[in-house]
């Protein structure tokens, strides 16, 4: 990952970012996000000043100019025959298409194919990967433009739907003319536990790297092939409660793994379109995140 001119502003009290994660997950409405902001909204601060500063700005998120002359991308329709149907994807390659590559489904969070997520996309392709990211949100029309109704939409889709349409899109890579056929898979909060979920699902799945995602029950660990690179927040409860549990599970089936907890790190800290963004820590889990797939995809 590259350095950018702009940051997010300096990082709000812990309280805030932890009320943030309750709203971005569904777990309290904007109206009780913003009333409870109130309690932080001391020293000349306002509850919309706060509010601007948790809430995503993808302006920051261009680290790869979708120009880029390294790389090709563009929207085109796959086929999910197990779950929606007809889906849509970001597919950016390498400029230089005389070899066949590796792929890598690029998996959003949990309010579709947002301008953060195209850009992760584009940054694996600039590493030499074929990128493949699907919008789950396609059968409701698309990633909406913001978060709040992507989030809302994203409710609506079936769950055991959405896990077809993500392993389809493995499968659809696996196939590219262009790819090699080792194919690998990132992603990011639900993302992340859909990575946990395909890598139990998918037998020739060559590598999978959740960042702070949920595992998936103990009875279907057995059935992940593809090693794993875990992303963990030190800061994340919510997520961090479930990782004892899903470590004893792999630990019990003897799986390949490896586990990074990132001090003083929230949930989402690879996002650089927020304030929850650690650059340092969002650097090195993307640079053992490549070493990864070089390891396993080659």
């Amino acid at each position: 990952m590259t350095q950018q001119d702009e940051t997010p502003a300096q990082r709000p009290p812990q309280g805030v970012l932890d009320l943030y994660d309750r709203y971005a997950h569904g777990f309290i409405t904007r109206r009780t996000f913003m009333d409870r902001l109130s309690i932080f909204a001391v020293g000349g601060l306002t509850v919309a000043a706060l509010a601007e500063s948790v809430l995503p700005n993808y302006a920051l998120a261009d680290q790869i100019a979708v120009d880029d002359v390294r790389i090709s991308g563009t929207d085109i329709p796959y086929k999910s025959p197990n779950g929606a149907g007809n889906m849509q994807g970001y597919l950016v390659k390498p400029a230089d298409t005389n070899e066949k590559r590796p792929g890598v489904v690029v998996i959003h969070e949990n309010r579709g194919l947002n301008p953060y997520i195209r850009d992760v996309a584009r940054r694996v392709a600039v590493a030499d990967y074929i990128a493949f990211a699907p919008d789950a949100l396609f059968p409701l029309g698309g990633y909406p433009g913001n978060d709040d109704d992507g989030r809302t939409l994203q409710r609506q889709r079936d769950r055991g739907e959405m896990v077809e349409d993500f392993a389809s899109a493995v499968t659809f890579l696996q196939n590219h003319s262009e790819c090699s056929g080792n194919v690998g898979c990132v992603g990011f909060c639900f993302g992340g536990s859909m990575s946990n979920r395909l890598a139990a699902k998918i037998p020739s799945l060559k590598a999978a790297v959740p960042f702070y995602g949920g595992g998936v029950p103990a009875e279907d660990v057995p059935g992940i092939n593809a090693p794993l690179l875990i992303h963990l927040g030190e800061l994340d409860k919510r997520v961090n409660a479930g990782w004892p549990a899903y470590e004893a599970a792999l630990n019990a089936s003897d799986k390949q793994y490896q586990m990074h907890m990132y001090p003083d790190a929230n949930h989402g800290f690879h996002n650089d379109t927020t304030s929850r963004y650690d650059p340092e820590a969002a650097e090195l889990a993307w640079s053992r995140t490549l070493a990864f797939f070089k390891e396993n995809l080659s």
